[in-house]
Parts: C-alpha cells; structure tokens; sequence
C-alpha cells in the first residue's frame, strides 16, 4: 500500500471529462514555479496560471498520469504546453466554479492519522473546513464571469483566455 500512485492524474481525468460531457469550460490553476513547468511566462501572476484546456481551445490535449501536455495560441502565437501534474493545483469549470482544489502534495503518506483509522467521519468533517476556503480562493482570486450581453456566450467563438 505504500507504493500507491497519486489520484491528482484520475480526478482531474475524471472532472475534465464530467465538464465536456456537460458543455462546460474546463479551467486548470497551475503553479509555475515547477522547472518543468512551460508556460507563457507573461500571463503568470503571484507564481500562478489559470489556463482553459476546453476540447475547442486547445490541440492535442492529453492528461496522462505524469501531466498535461497540449498546444495553444497566446496572442497568436502558437505554443507546446508542458504542466506536470504534481504542478495542477485545481481544475474547475468556468461557468459555475464546481471542480476540486488538490492540496500540495496528495500522496497517501500525507493522509492524517485520524482520517486512516475513521475514514468517514473525518473525512467528512475534512472536506467541509476546505470546502468553504476553496469556495473563498475561487471567488476572490481566480474565477472572473465572462459575460456575454449581445446573445449565450456558448455561441460565440471559443478562445484561450487568462484568468487573474
């Protein structure tokens, strides 16, 4: 048990797929202070990026379980994109802010004590207390509507944008 993989590469598989099955836009935090990390460094803020990874921004996108890797165009120029996954701090959708925030480091060695002996009640008791500092950090920092007066903004032409 102690040799297990990280859920970082499944849950952000299994949430990325949930937002394009229900037509919404998938947004990646990332921490780019990774060496491994390539991004355009000019739209990094506080050691951060947000990127859209939708099916119609991106090309050859593919979330394996050492990261992301896709191609996009940053003011026209076309881009490789390189994050890996230890450097995804949450996916969530644009739309409504539902997705999840991965603590630092997810291995199963970091798990508490007491959430391995009463994994139910502590857990429960776990995800409520971040819960609401995640629902805080997306409102705050990350999370901008893109409102769009002239008609439903599903319509228009999809682009790569940068949240600050």
């Amino acid at each position: 048990m102690d040799n297990l993989s990280s859920t970082r590469p499944y849950l952000t598989r299994a949430l990325y797929d949930w937002m394009e099955d229900n037509a919404l836009t998938p947004y990646v935090l990332v921490d780019a202070t990774n060496d491994y990390v390539h991004v355009p460094q000019q739209y990094v803020k506080d050691s951060r990026i947000v990127l859209n990874i939708c099916s119609t921004a991106v090309r050859d996108l593919f979330i394996t379980n050492d990261g992301i890797t896709f191609s996009a165009r940053f003011g026209g120029t076309p881009m490789d994109i390189n994050i890996p996954i230890e450097s995804v701090l949450a996916i969530y959708a644009r739309e409504n802010g539902k997705g999840m925030f991965f603590e630092q480091s997810d291995d199963v060695e970091s798990t508490p004590q007491d959430m391995k002996s009463t994994p139910h009640m502590a857990l429960q008791n776990e995800m409520s207390d971040k819960d609401v500092v995640k629902k805080n950090i997306v409102k705050k920092d990350i999370v901008k509507k893109d409102v769009n007066k002239k008609g439903d903004p599903s319509k228009s032409r999809p682009t790569l944008k940068v949240v600050k």
